[in-house]
């Protein structure tokens, strides 16, 4: 067997370790910062506390929070113009604000557009800004993987992928966590707990990428129901947070697969949270997967304490019963059919994920999977 791992970047994690960034940005010998944080933190008076800590270093900075929901190309233009003129990009919030500061870190060292790296179809610079990034929602990863999404002008998902993108530093900080709501908990602890998974059983995987995807499978399943029940739980946030952190490693190195195909297929078709969607294509396809009974998805299975993969969707259906979550689809997706995700999950954007997947994925297959995502929909 032979593999390589991505490097991984430096990683501090505690309690109120945010409170840190200013002197973080000084060790960086930052002078001007911009700051891509989630708008209802920036709200919350976070953004002026971090402006504040800067300026006692020496540091100028100021502040993008004029986004919602998942990045899109104007997002990245509005956000270009806050960080020119800067040698720092920190990025705070769910893996939307991280993404909008990894990708403009690149662009604005380069001046150029996003669009002239989107889908590999440049290289990027070897001399981005530096980035700080500190993950809020504990289930994307972004922090840790060189993978950045982002919609085109046509609404289509794309994607920005280097080492170019990686942060420099990472910031885990448990408390920041405990404003999320329960559903949110859930859906984004979902999330990472899938980026594991298919990291750790997907046709790339290697001994390398599981032990952080199998330590992530330990976390997120051992407190993801206490950190949805119990909010203000910081330790039980703090192994969410650090297993999605790990996860992120995992699927830096291994990619994903079926049931991400999936939640981008659904999001090239109308706005659905990605923990959510994610979730949902994960149950609706993990009985199916793990049909193919190979050593890495028992060894998966033991990771989330059941004893073989054939127990797995028993698992995982009452893993997502234990944290609330609802399966439906918003009422939005009533205006397209199963025909239409269909198309989606074949779209070559989403081949990959199609092709990592442990089984083959045959058209017959996605047709089947298509039809049942899209009988969740609400009102059907």
């Amino acid at each position: 067997m032979q593999f390589s791992t991505s490097f991984i970047p430096e990683i501090r994690f505690g309690d109120n370790i945010h409170l840190m960034i200013g002197k973080a940005a000084k060790e960086l010998e930052a002078r001007r910062a911009a700051i891509v944080i989630d708008g209802f933190l920036a709200q919350s008076g976070l953004a002026e506390s971090i402006v504040k800590d800067l300026e006692r270093e020496g540091i100028r900075a100021r502040i993008f929070s004029d986004f919602a929901g998942e990045p899109k190309l104007a997002h990245l233009h509005a956000a270009l113009e806050t960080a020119m003129g800067c040698d720092l990009v920190i990025g705070i919030g769910g893996g939307s604000a991280l993404d909008i500061a990894k990708i403009v870190a690149c662009c604005a060292a380069s001046g150029r557009d996003p669009m002239h790296y989107a889908l590999a179809a440049n290289p990027l610079p070897k001399n981005p800004l530096n980035r700080i990034l500190v993950p809020t929602t504990a289930g994307t990863g972004s922090e840790t993987s060189a993978t950045n999404i982002f919609s085109g002008l046509e609404g289509k998902k794309l994607w920005i992928w280097g080492a170019e993108t990686k942060a420099d530093l990472v910031l885990l900080d448990p408390s920041l966590t405990v404003t999320l709501p329960a559903n949110l908990t859930a859906w984004c602890g979902l999330d990472a707990f899938v980026h594991a998974f298919e990291a750790a059983t997907n046709r790339n995987t290697h001994r390398g990428a599981q032990l952080y995807a199998h330590e992530a499978l330990r976390l997120i399943t051992g407190a993801l129901e206490t950190a949805v029940k119990e909010p203000g739980n910081l330790e039980a946030r703090g192994k969410v947070l650090l297993g999605s952190c790990y996860a992120g490693v995992a699927i830096d190195n291994c990619g994903t697969a079926i049931a991400h195909n999936i939640s981008h297929a659904l999001a090239g078709l109308a706005p659905v949270q990605h923990g959510l969607a994610t979730a949902l294509g994960f149950e609706a396809t993990i009985g199916w997967l793990v049909e193919a009974d190979t050593a890495d998805l028992d060894g998966a299975a033991r990771a989330c304490g059941v004893d073989r993969a054939g127990d797995l969707p028993a698992f995982v259906s009452d893993l997502m019963d234990r944290c609330g979550v609802v399966r439906a689809l918003p009422k939005t997706f009533g205006a397209f059919s199963a025909a239409d995700l269909g198309r989606e999950m074949k779209a070559p954007e989403n081949l990959p994920m199609r092709r990592s997947t442990i089984r083959d994925v045959t058209d017959g297959d996605i047709d089947h999977f298509a039809a049942r995502m899209m009988a969740l929909v609400k009102g059907q």
